[in-house]
């Protein structure tokens, strides 16, 4: 097994989450055309990372669709209690929110009941494969509030200055060009918005993931307020992972 895990006891749907990992393109040497300076370096990649390196963090290989069903396991409430991170969201009917690294829907859909039908959810993902899932689930479901965006790996593909909340669950360390990436999510949140930054805690070695797929507090914040965000709390309720929320001031320059 991977170096970086504890010990031989791992749950074996780590190793299937490591199988199911989709290589990224660029790994190992700067690709042409990057003009980002130093905000990225290249190293020799691992097993888990694709080595690129910002602000001293390797990236993470991302989650292929092959492992949807990972998503939706009957355990995953009990195991992150996705129940109180739901409830614990600072959403209001209404509301336009924006799910990052959307995967299966697993909280967009549920969101969307929230927000209400005068409300809208943009399920956000670069895999055409989960935009799929989304778009069959919301159908059965009667959800017409969800709006399928297909992202590329350096824009959300969100409208500026309209999302009251953008929710990242596990995805964020997996973003190839973060900085781009939260660029965009920065212009697209009104004055006053909020991005709800959920990941493994890195500062917990008993918390059973791969140490790239793990951030810490304050990682986070180096990454999100080198950008503008402004940290506003970290709700400890969650088992295994951060709940970190960051605001966009309601008066900036940008």
């Amino acid at each position: 097994m991977n170096s970086h895990m504890k010990n031989n006891l791992w749950p074996c749907w780590l190793t299937l989450l490591t199988m199911l990992t989709v290589p990224i393109s660029g790994c190992g040497a700067s690709p042409d055309g990057d003009s980002s300076g130093t905000e990225y370096t290249y190293t020799e990649s691992n097993r888990d990372g694709i080595g690129k390196i910002y602000m001293e963090r390797e990236i993470s290989h991302v989650m292929g669709h092959r492992g949807a069903s990972w998503l939706d396991r009957p355990e995953r409430m009990t195991e992150e209690r996705t129940d109180l991170l739901i409830e614990n969201l600072p959403l209001r009917p209404g509301d336009k929110v924006a799910d990052i690294g959307a995967g299966t829907g697993f909280f967009s859909l549920q969101m969307a009941r929230i927000v209400g039908d005068a409300g809208l959810v943009f399920a956000v993902d670069i895999q055409p494969e989960m935009l799929d899932i989304i778009k069959e689930r919301s159908t059965d479901q009667q959800l017409e509030n969800v709006r399928r965006v297909l992202a590329t790996e350096k824009s959300p593909g969100l409208p500026d200055n309209e999302i009251d909340l953008a929710l990242f669950v596990d995805a964020y360390h997996e973003f190839e060009w973060p900085r781009e990436v939260m660029s965009g999510v920065y212009t697209s949140l009104k004055p006053g918005g909020k991005i709800v930054l959920i990941e493994y805690r890195a500062e917990d070695p008993e918390v059973p993931i791969l140490r790239l797929h793990k951030m810490s507090e304050m990682q986070a914040r180096l990454e999100m307020e080198a950008l503008g965000f402004v940290f506003a709390e970290n709700l400890e309720m969650l088992p295994q992972q951060h709940f970190l929320i960051f605001e966009k001031p309601a008066q900036t320059a940008r």
